[in-house]
């Protein structure tokens, strides 16, 4: 039996387990495999129809406010951990310790970026959660600083757990019909890679408007988008369709399943990422993890979690972008200098650390002793 096997199993939010695949629902997905790894019990709970806890047909908020509280009294596990920002009761439970994963504060700091209703849920909920929870983890420290100045809560209650990133080669290789499909395309090489939510707050404008410039100075460049509608999504849209108009190659591709991602962003180029804001920054990371270099903004957590094996501009900066990428487009020396850097730093993000660190998170909200 390892060190971290009890009796009461470990209850960790599943809200996510069974929807489109988002930076949550990896972490969540992650965590709990690396958990297991570890020798702990782990239960998945509040997931739609998977794990040991299923919410059926509730919404997420209705089961966390109106089923969870007496599910854990009833079943009454080591703990509870919450991984979605805010998702905790909104009471404690008596003998059920809470655990709480914050990514990030977009809707405090961009509240632009989000609707008014999720705003007002968030900034109350988040309180809430902080008060009950009685360990706080950030994954990043951008993320543990903005929770402090925006949120009354104890400073000791936070640890930073970066997350891990070997789940990229964990992924099966493509099969010959996505491998036809991705030579279909016909995409340059190098061409340009964006992944991520079409969202207000990841700045997908800035890297159309850089191949625009880039086109408009003669220099042809071809742009995937690969990521999901999400909201301010309509207005990036319309730009995409104006640039196709005046003849700029920009491939937006939706959602892709993972061994198709992957095996795109393999072929990459050049990534970019100008967010505005990240908790994390898991796209930039995974780029650089598979050796393709890669441009992110100096914003939010991505210099911490990036370090200098990615290349930074502004979030503003159009004619900064457009010189990285001309820059490493024509240079395969510096886009293989600038992969090698990236993937070397990359390797040093893994999810057997990130559970060890949450375990010993897990220690201090129960009183237990840890490793």
């Amino acid at each position: 039996m390892r060190p971290y096997t009890v009796l009461q199993p470990i209850a960790l939010d599943a809200s996510l387990w069974d929807e489109p695949i988002t930076g949550i629902g990896l972490y969540t997905r992650q965590l709990c495999g690396a958990l297991t790894a570890e020798g702990a019990q782990v239960e998945r709970w509040g997931a739609s129809r998977s794990g040991e806890a299923p919410r059926g047909k509730r919404t997420r908020t209705g089961w966390t406010l109106g089923a969870l509280p007496t599910l854990l009294a009833e079943r009454r596990p080591r703990l509870f951990h919450a991984l979605a920002n805010f998702n905790l009761p909104l009471e404690r439970v008596p003998g059920v310790p809470f655990v709480l994963t914050v990514h990030d504060l977009v809707p405090l700091l961009l509240p632009e970026t989000v609707s008014l209703a999720f705003r007002w849920q968030f900034r109350f909920w988040l309180a809430r959660a902080c008060t009950v929870a009685e360990q706080i983890i950030c994954v990043s420290e951008v993320a543990r600083q903005s929770l402090l100045a925006h949120v009354d809560v104890r400073p000791e209650k936070l640890t930073v757990i970066h997350h891990g990133l070997d789940h990229v080669e964990q992924v099966a290789p493509p099969d010959r019909t996505t491998v036809k499909w991705l030579d279909a395309l016909g995409l340059a090489d190098p061409f340009i890679l964006y992944a991520g939510a079409l969202d207000a707050r990841k700045n997908v404008e800035l890297v159309l408007r850089a191949v625009e410039r880039l086109f408009d100075g003669g220099r042809k460049a071809t742009l995937v988008l690969a990521g999901q509608r999400w909201f301010g999504a309509g207005s990036i849209e319309k730009q995409v369709l104006a640039l196709k108009e005046r003849g700029v190659d920009v491939r937006p591709l939706g959602y892709l399943d993972d061994s198709v991602f992957y095996a795109l962003m393999r072929r990459a180029g050049v990534f970019v990422f100008p967010s505005r804001y990240e908790g994390f920054g898991l796209p930039p990371l995974e780029a650089m993890r598979l050796g393709v270099p890669t441009i992110v903004s100096n914003a939010g957590s991505l210099p911490e979690v990036c370090g200098d094996a990615a290349w930074q501009v502004g979030v503003d900066d159009v004619d900064g972008l457009a010189q990285k990428l001309s820059s490493l487009l024509d240079s395969p020396a510096q886009r293989q200098a600038l992969g090698a850097a990236g993937r070397a730093h990359a390797l040093t993000f893994s999810w057997a650390r990130a559970a060890k660190a949450t375990l010993r998170v897990y220690a201090r909200a129960t009183g237990a002793p840890g490793r």
